[in-house]
């Protein structure tokens, strides 16, 4: 779902989007700032990573 919002969040911008998909946008800003910055990423992501 965070590919799709991606790729449609400059036509319809993402609360649009969120509204029509069973997500909330607080849930895709948080997605996207783990992305961003991987110490905010779950301990078990990070591990996960190191393997």
């Amino acid at each position: 779902m965070v590919t799709f919002i991606d790729q449609h969040r400059r036509e319809h911008g993402v609360e649009s989007i969120c509204q029509q998909l069973p997500i909330a946008p607080s849930t895709y800003f948080a997605h996207k700032a783990r992305q961003a910055e991987p110490a905010k990423q779950s301990l078990r992501h990070q591990r996960d990573q190191s393997l």
